[in-house]
């Protein structure tokens, strides 16, 4: 993966609040041998242009940088007395059991913390009306798991009583909750923390951050991402297979990336057959000057063929005289602009009386529920790893991340501030451009 684009002003970046909470003071020594310690005081600087760095050290300002992640000498929980429970929320990803089993290894094997809960549903499970009992979590239990896709401990959608959570922690005598999700699971552990210092308990939240759209914000890599671009790999050939073997025929895969084009934009380069990559980033109008129907039909009259990787979210505004429509945990719910592509396309091509042959491709909850691969599931194990060293040692309200190539503590905050985009001036949008040489069709098409 790419280093982050980072596009924020110093004078932006200098006002935001790096540091990191704790519940208490460490006062334990950490069982952990033969590994190295980080400091409180090992920072990962937000900057990884030296240029810049050098630049803002000349004039004596501050460094903006992440607290490094990573095992602490001192600890605040005392293992043989803590109770941890770890939750999945949201829609699917690779890589969910991978966490799971390396959050349950690390403080069963490495801190000796023998009193593991899974919570079943989401933040569902942590709510008594609901009737959900929790699971606990073994070693032996987890062995297997990673095998398979999806949560063994289910998942869910929706906002829950806070109140009730908490209470919840406090009956079960829990010292530590993992959550792992996207931004609204983290907006939600915030307020968890919220209400856990309104009650005085010293418990320790930590999020693992799940989303395979790679957007959370201050995220350079979510696990699940790169198993997605490795899944898409099969479905994109196959659309060019399809696109290639008939007149005119055009390949049109819709994949996922509800606000940020980070999977179609990879899978296009991962892929370089791919003719059109569209995303929420960068807007596009259907018809007249500048239109795409008239620029895909240049395109097959020159190849006879295409093939379109589209975002799910893209192409929204296309929708403005349609309601706007909200999932139970409040995200927007796009319109479908796959198949409202392909109507489109074959309504334009017939009516310009164009021969022409359309396949359409929805992989999504394919590649949602396949189990993480390669460098994601080990990915998935550094994830887990630090999240676990983060909680012994105290910390919370914070998210476990990865920026310039390293492992970082971010707080909660800072990760939901915003959704992580494309700049569509960056590097990547630019390779994109430059692989599928679309700029350079649209301007012929508009000739």
């Amino acid at each position: 993966m790419d280093t982050v684009e980072t596009t924020l002003p110093y004078e932006e970046v200098q006002g935001l609040d790096f540091g990191v909470e704790r519940v208490g003071e460490p006062g334990l020594d950490s069982p952990l041998h033969g590994v190295r310690f980080v400091d409180d005081d090992a920072g990962v600087s937000f900057y990884a242009d030296a240029g810049r760095i050098a630049q803002i050290l000349a004039q004596g300002s501050p460094l903006p940088a992440f607290a490094a992640a990573g095992p602490r000498r001192r600890l605040y929980h005392d293992a043989p007395w803590t109770r941890a429970a770890i939750v999945t929320c949201g829609g699917l990803c690779p890589g969910l059991n991978d966490v799971i089993k390396a959050l349950v290894n690390t403080l069963f094997l490495d801190y000796g913390v023998d009193s593991v809960f899974g919570i079943p549903y989401g933040y569902r499970g942590l709510v008594p009306g609901h009737g959900l009992k929790p699971i606990e979590l073994t070693p032996d239990l987890v062995d297997g798991i990673h095998e398979d896709g999806g949560s063994i401990l289910k998942s869910s959608r929706g906002p829950q009583s806070t109140e009730e959570i908490v209470k919840t922690l406090d009956r079960l005598n829990i010292g530590i909750l993992f959550t792992i999700g996207g931004d609204g699971t983290q907006r939600g552990a915030r307020d968890i923390v919220e209400e856990a210092r309104k009650r005085g308990l010293s418990v320790s939240i930590i999020g693992i951050p799940k989303t395979i759209d790679n957007d959370l914000d201050f995220m350079e890599r979510t696990f699940g991402f790169e198993t997605a671009i490795y899944a898409a790999a099969p479905v994109i050939s196959s659309a060019h297979v399809e696109a290639k073997d008939a007149y005119n025929g055009i390949g049109l895969v819709r994949l996922m990336g509800r606000d940020s084009g980070f999977i179609a934009a990879y899978a296009t380069l991962a892929n370089s057959v791919v003719n059109f990559c569209l995303i929420p980033e960068v807007p596009f109008a259907l018809e007249g000057p500048g239109g795409f129907l008239p620029v895909l039909e240049h395109r097959l009259a020159e190849k006879q063929h295409a093939v379109i990787v589209v975002a799910e979210g893209a192409g929204q505004d296309l929708f403005a005289d349609q309601p706007q429509r909200r999932d139970s945990s409040g995200n927007v719910l796009h319109h479908d602009i796959g198949l409202f592509l392909k109507d489109r396309i074959r309504d334009y091509l017939q009516s310009r009386g164009i021969e022409h042959s359309i396949k359409y491709f929805d992989p999504s909850y394919l590649i949602r529920s396949v189990p993480a691969r390669g460098t994601d599931a080990i990915f998935c194990l550094h994830l887990a790893q630090h999240a676990v060293h983060a909680a012994m040692a105290g910390f919370t309200n914070m998210v476990v991340g990865y920026w310039n190539g390293h492992f970082v503590h971010i707080p909660m905050a800072l990760a939901t501030r915003q959704r992580r985009r494309i700049d569509p001036r960056g590097q990547l949008w630019q390779s994109v451009l430059a692989v599928t040489r679309q700029q350079a069709a649209w301007q012929a098409g508009c000739a």
